[in-house]
């Protein structure tokens, strides 16, 4: 496979970094599953949670989102209770967080090492005695210093502003401590065949969504999706934001008929992320929403005649992997319609009007 960190020329054309990022994704994920399953170090990670009863995902923006899907990944694989939450929460509201919780495990997410609330989040933590892991894309950088100890994905480390393979790769490597901890050989089998099975969906994916962008015009994006896959319906509405700077919102499938399905029109753009585990009843609310006029991308791994009669965009992966293993690729089409789309507005999307790489804030704030 080519080097997922081959660079790209400064002087290329606006969002080339992350277009040549979102394509080298399958080749950057078997670089980090190949170097996270040598050397012993998900054995020691094992070691030293072996008595926790619960697990915590701790990230800011992106990193939370990833922190959504590992642990709805995690209690699925493991058995074992796992929350979300924001950096945030830990710090100004800890109590409702902790309250009963015995023996957990903090796992803290930043793809630089430096975001400011992880950082205060491990610090807190620290202060406590509290044992933690950090997952990052850096080395050498404060949060490893602070957490108890690391696994660091330095492959899929970017140079664009927005996250875009550094969170598909920091989902799998959750996803690959889960199953490694569970003893889920069959899993971690899956996991590694995934690059391969991804790679032909995702070329095919860049032009179709160029296109699709190229001649249709929205004034509202919402992204859909239900259990592990309401993270990556967060983490899609985010990169349409930060890359085209449109507004976006994001709701569970089921819930959108609760009230929002009132902004539906053909300049609504509705994404659905379709599982598998509800596609019945996920599938009843895209036809409900097609049928009231919305514009809709669907993504699933295999669609019904349902699903293509209601989609203007259908992207069908037809992996042959178990359904926790396939989550990563549903991102895809979120990051191309955020990149295409900033594009066509103006925008470039490496360099996100006022947005920064890394989020520090100010020691007096």
């Amino acid at each position: 496979m080519p080097d997922p960190k081959s660079a790209v020329s400064p002087a290329e054309a606006p969002g080339a970094h992350s277009l040549a990022e979102i394509l080298s994704q399958p080749q950057c994920w078997d670089s980090c599953l190949t170097l996270i399953a040598k050397g012993g170090q998900l054995e020691a990670i094992g070691e030293l949670f072996a008595s926790a009863k619960e697990w915590l995902f701790i990230g800011c923006g992106s990193s939370y989102y990833i922190a959504l899907a590992a642990a709805a990944s995690w209690s699925a694989l493991t058995g074992m209770r796992a929350r979300a939450l924001p950096a945030s929460e830990l710090l100004l509201f800890p109590d409702p967080w902790l309250a009963g919780s015995q023996k957990y495990a903090p796992v803290l997410i930043s793809r630089s090492g430096r975001t400011s609330e992880v950082l205060q989040a491990a610090e807190f933590l620290k202060a406590r005695k509290v044992d933690s892991l950090a997952v990052t894309c850096a080395d050498h950088e404060r949060l490893e210093q602070l957490a108890s100890t690391t696994l660091a994905l330095l492959p899929a480390d970017e140079q664009s502003t927005v996250m875009t393979r550094s969170f598909t790769s920091m989902v799998l490597a959750l996803q690959y401590l889960a199953a490694f901890i569970a003893g889920n050989r069959a899993f971690l089998q899956a996991l590694h065949q995934l690059p391969d099975a991804a790679e032909n969906p995702l070329r095919d994916l860049d032009s179709r969504v160029r296109e699709f962008v190229a001649v249709r015009q929205f004034s509202d994006y919402v992204a859909l999706g239900q259990g592990p896959f309401y993270g990556l319906a967060c983490e899609s509405t985010l990169k349409l934001t930060e890359m085209s700077v449109s507004y976006g919102q994001v709701f569970h499938t089921m819930e959108f008929r609760h009230g929002p399905k009132s902004i539906v029109s053909p300049e609504t753009l509705l994404v659905f992320l379709l599982s598998e585990t509800g596609y019945s009843e996920e599938c009843e609310v895209l036809e409900e929403v097609k049928s009231l006029g919305a514009t809709t991308l669907v993504v699933a791994n295999r669609a019904d005649h349902r699903a293509r009669a209601s989609a203007d965009l259908l992207v069908e992966f037809g992996f042959d992997l178990p359904e926790l293993a396939r989550l990563a690729p549903y991102v895809f089409a979120g990051q191309l319609l955020g990149l295409y789309t900033g594009l066509k507005k103006g925008f470039d999307p490496d360099q996100p009007r006022h947005l920064s790489r890394v989020v520090v804030l100010d020691d007096r704030q």
